[in-house]
């Protein structure tokens, strides 16, 4: 009998990962004898667990990577895509009957399909991005290339050094002229914001705060939560009190999964598929 076919996500600590549930209803949809799995791996298990995607046996053939491995996996990568090689990390891996290993970053795409679908354009716009990790990697990277490139775009991060290298990394590898490292959150700079995002996990627990002060949120602002569980953070809720368009970042995920299965399969999926998957999605996050 054949091996069923494993894809899955790196990470350390996973928690509660709602991928699983998007990826296997895809397989089901679809017929196929594959299943999705949660690889918690910690960092000095890498090596061994790369080592052993190479082996013609292995049944693993695609992976998703979330932190804080998505720059730490790139040395094991056999070649990476065009714009997987500008951001500077991945977030899906291909593996080929070669056992050869692709990475691919579907976070910035997800992301910039996610805004065309809430019809948000941000050409133009004042940005201003809270964090600097790996999803605002990828958010900033995609900002940068696109022909609609903002007006500018402000980090924050409480880490500044981290603020320092990312930008300094992204400098040499597009155009980053348009962008500022802040060292507060200032009434200047949230004054003059068209577009909100946060690229940190402060909001997924019930007792973080909110870190910008509800007074400079407006109905002509846009605020995007990467965080999409819980579904309405204290963010989204404030911004929406004072008639701000809010979204969280469940459509993102989606969408990034949506590009990521079809970097595996190497087609391009059916409507009926994609809504499955979305559908699985939401139902597994309790609103």
């Amino acid at each position: 009998m054949a091996q069923k076919s494993i894809y899955g996500l790196v990470g350390y600590p996973l928690g509660h990962s709602l991928s699983p549930l998007m990826h296997n209803a895809a397989f089901k949809a679809l017929k196929l004898d594959a299943r999705y799995d949660l690889f918690s791996l910690k960092e000095e298990e890498l090596d061994a667990f790369f080592q052993d995607l190479k082996e013609e046996e292995s049944p693993i053939f695609g992976l998703n990577v979330t932190v804080p491995y998505k720059e730490k996996v790139l040395k094991y990568l056999d070649s990476q895509a065009p714009f997987a090689q500008k951001v500077g990390a991945v977030n899906t891996i291909v593996i080929s009957e070669k056992r050869k290993l692709i990475g691919h970053n579907t976070d910035g795409p997800g992301f910039l399909t996610h805004l065309t679908e809430l019809g948000v354009n941000p050409q133009n716009k004042n940005i201003f991005i809270l964090g600097a990790g790996g999803a605002a990697r990828a958010v900033i990277s995609v900002l940068c290339l696109i022909p609609e490139r903002p007006k500018s775009i402000k980090i924050y991060d409480v880490d500044q050094s981290k603020a320092k290298q990312l930008i300094a990394d992204l400098s040499q590898r597009m155009d980053s002229s348009l962008i500022k490292i802040v060292d507060g959150i200032f009434d200047s700079d949230m004054c003059m914001t068209d577009f909100l995002i946060n690229a940190t996990p402060i909001g997924l627990k019930d007792s973080d705060p909110v870190l910008i002060d509800e007074k400079f949120f407006n109905k002509n602002m846009f605020v995007y939560d990467l965080i999409y569980n819980p579904f309405e953070t204290k963010l989204l809720k404030q911004a929406k009190e004072k008639g701000a368009k809010a979204s969280n970042g469940l459509g993102m995920l989606y969408y990034q999964g949506v590009l990521a299965f079809q970097h595996w399969a190497g087609v391009d999926l059916e409507e009926n598929i994609k809504n499955q998957m979305r559908q699985a999605l939401e139902g597994g996050l309790k609103k």
